[in-house]
């Protein structure tokens, strides 16, 4: 495979060989060949970009809290009007869903979760693809808006800046009608209209073809899910502006060097399967599997100091990080390896996939990685399938950066249902929560989680921590001094069952609760 990595400067974006190359991410099977399908688009792989890393905006679990919000997107050095851009989005949307959803706590509770592609990132033109997943009580709806930078300018602009003007876009109205002329008659083709909010993902896919996206329930029944036309690139090319030509040229050589180069299938949610959803299912991130395939029969993930400590006879906690990896981890880890502690790092398969050099120091270094699912939705409320699928991807992901599977699964928001535990049991996953919580998701200062996690410790204690946050980094240095002023040894989560283990389907909360009063569902 030709590998290719974007590096991002503050000037221009300058190419620079390693990495991983610009692969569309595709599935498990690597060598089947899907056939070709008009809407879709090959993302590129974020492993491949330097200076990429993701930024989280998170609120409630299931303890306390009225709605689940779980927003994602990256941040690339060098591209400070995008990162701004998305940063002002992701507050938009909290906002406008805090306003909608109220603070009344209501079963099964609201969830908003963005998660987000690359459309094209080269020194030319970067695209971000914005999923967006909201359950009300009803069904999950998805919508999706595409932001495109321009590296030469340092200028960000929505979908309609790939566009010439306003008469281009009349005229891209016209050709969308014509696409959509034998999709059915549940189409509402007199619905389109040249606003920004219908052409607000756009986007190429493989051989140049404009691809034009439309949120569920916008032109058809809301059951119907997503609908996308692809218009071809000869027609759509009198309507593209000077940055939408450059875009497009983005697109076609980042897919010269992609899954479809090496005989591979990339897969997203650009297929025919995706048009027809099941209105119900959580927002998925649109490539199954993740960028990469997981090594065969990876071995079981465990901390490569496992078996230093003897819980029994010690006093031992577990510190555990959720949602990364983020811009701290990096400074995390640097103290947990000065400080000579160990922790379990429950990671989130999307960001997993983007920084993988971060989740193999975790392992170098000795620390468990662990499974906090793909995008983070709340995986008690779908079907077997939809939670099959988002562990199954994030183990993958994390195999693949690793070279060994993750065994704990931290189930989002903390919310467990009996359809999880039985899919966690199948899939051979114990199931962890915590005892302690250092509320640092519900803000406060570096003191006020110092305080919290050292007063509601204890022997056998699963202290949980958000490796997002730069107060509860900072907050790391004083909570390993107290405790262990206290007598307390540092170590991942499976050493406080020592010889026992944990057994897959159970759900764990400490150390010191028996595990034989767990029931298996």
């Amino acid at each position: 495979m030709h590998n290719k990595r974007f590096v991002f400067g503050v000037a221009l974006l300058a190419l620079s060989t390693g990495g991983c190359g610009l692969a569309a991410a595709a599935g498990p099977e690597q060598n089947v060949v899907v056939p070709a399908e008009p809407t879709m688009i090959d993302f590129v792989d974020p492993a491949g970009v330097s200076g990429l890393s993701t930024e989280t905006v998170t609120e409630g679990h299931a303890a306390h809290g009225s709605r689940y919000v779980h927003i994602t997107y990256p941040s690339l050095a060098g591209a400070p009007a995008l990162v701004t851009a998305l940063r002002e989005q992701a507050r938009r949307q909290l906002r406008d869903f805090r306003t909608r959803t109220g603070d009344e706590i209501s079963d099964p509770r609201p969830e908003l979760n963005v998660e987000w592609q690359l459309a094209a990132a080269s020194p030319d033109a970067v695209g971000v693809r914005l999923r967006t997943g909201e359950f009300t009580g009803a069904r999950w709806e998805n919508s999706t808006r595409t932001l495109w930078y321009d590296p030469r300018s340092g200028t960000t602009t929505g979908s309609i800046g790939l566009l010439a003007g306003d008469d281009a876009r009349r005229r891209l109205v016209t050709l969308v009608k014509e696409q959509l002329k034998d999709r059915g008659a549940q189409v509402e083709r007199d619905a389109v209209t040249a606003d920004d909010d219908q052409f607000d993902s756009m986007a190429f896919n493989r051989a140049g073809d404009l691809v034009v996206e439309f949120d569920d329930c916008q032109l058809t029944p809301c059951r119907l899910g997503r609908l996308a036309v692809a218009v071809p690139a000869k027609r759509a090319a009198p309507l593209l502006s000077g940055f939408g030509h450059r875009a497009q040229q983005a697109t076609l050589d980042g897919t010269a060097h992609s899954g479809r180069a090496t005989g591979t299938a990339p897969r997203s949610a650009d297929t025919p399967a995706d048009t027809h959803r099941d209105t119900h299912r959580p927002p998925q991130n649109d490539t199954p599997g993740g960028p990469f395939a997981a090594p065969p029969r990876s071995p079981a993930a465990v901390s490569n100091r496992a078996g230093t400590v003897n819980c029994a006879a010690t006093k031992c906690v577990a510190l555990t990080f959720d949602d990364g990896p983020s811009p701290h981890t990096a400074e995390l880890l640097d103290i947990l390896k000065r400080e000579n502690a160990r922790a379990t790092f429950f990671v989130v398969g999307a960001n997993a996939a983007a920084q993988p050099d971060l989740l193999r120091r975790m392992s170098d270094e000795g620390h468990l990685v662990g499974n906090h699912s793909w995008s983070h939705t709340d995986l008690s409320k779908p079907g077997t399938a939809k939670i099959a699928d988002s562990l199954e991807r994030t183990r993958d992901a994390v195999a693949a950066a690793i070279g060994q599977a993750p065994t704990l699964v931290r189930p989002p928001y903390g919310a467990v249902s009996g359809m999880l535990r039985n899919v966690a049991r199948d899939q051979g996953f114990p199931l962890v929560t915590w005892d302690v919580d250092a509320s640092d998701q519900q803000g406060g200062t570096t003191r006020d989680i110092v305080d919290r996690s050292v007063h509601d410790a204890h022997p056998g204690a699963i202290i949980l921590l958000h490796d997002i946050h730069r107060e509860s980094v900072a907050a790391v240095p004083d909570i390993l001094k107290r405790l262990r002023g206290k007598g307390y040894t540092f170590v991942t989560v499976p050493e406080l069952y020592g010889p026992a283990g944990m057994q897959a389907g159970r759900l764990y909360r400490s150390g010191s609760e028996p595990s034989r009063k767990q029931p298996l569902t």
